[in-house]
């Protein structure tokens, strides 16, 4: 019993901590629940934790080849992540927000669309495999005396860690949403989608840079 307490209370750290910085998915949540409602930012998020999951079980499962791979093919990676980014900047930055203004009821149907979103905005950044393996070292996450039921536990925790921050990220800026008119959410849309790209091509530039220097 105790060693199922010892994994799950750090896969629920592991999961919140993998899904707090307030990168480009964070910011897109923020910009969805403002302009849609929190339930298609939450899904978003939803889709980032899948994505998440995904690697904390690729390292898990496969550390060395995984590393491997990363650590080879990183300066592609980079640039692809990098424009994946930027192609999400763009489409950000060009939405009208009067159009994305919409009741619950009405952002049913596009539940899959922000759920896929958030996954392949999140998956198209695998050097985030590198902050998963400090965070599984830092916790000892991966120990030898664990057998695979205790694995299960942690790495369900993990996806609830991360579930956990969007719910409570989502419920917050949902409370202050009223506070903000059309303009307000235009210009927001505007200063997040500028941010991405900015990032995007920061990205872009030092991964070609580094691969040209090879």
């Amino acid at each position: 019993m105790e060693s199922f307490v010892y994994i799950m209370f750090r896969g629920l750290a592991i999961g919140i901590l993998i899904s707090a910085p307030m990168g480009p998915i964070g910011m897109l949540c923020i910009q969805r629940t403002l302009n849609k409602g929190r339930w298609p930012a939450f899904f978003t998020g939803l889709g980032a934790a899948f994505s998440d999951l995904i690697y904390c079980l690729l390292t898990g499962l496969c550390m060395s080849f995984v590393t491997d791979f990363v650590d080879t093919n990183r300066l592609i990676l980079q640039i692809i992540g990098s424009l994946v980014l930027g192609a999400f900047a763009v489409y950000l930055f060009r939405r009208n927000p009067t159009r994305q203004l919409q009741t619950p009821s009405d952002c049913t149907n596009t539940y899959w669309t922000d759920f896929g979103s958030g996954f392949l905005l999140t998956f198209s950044n695998p050097l985030i495999l590198f902050f998963i393996i400090g965070l599984f070292a830092r916790f000892n996450f991966l120990l030898p005396e664990f057998r695979y039921y205790h694995y299960v536990s942690g790495y369900l925790a993990i996806f609830c860690g991360a579930l956990l921050w969007w719910f409570a990220i989502t419920y917050f800026v949902s409370k202050v949403r009223s506070h903000f008119n059309v303009r307000s959410l235009w210009l927001i849309n505007r200063i997040i989608g500028a941010i991405l790209l900015f990032m995007g091509i920061i990205g872009l530039i030092m991964g070609i840079k580094s691969f040209i220097e090879i």
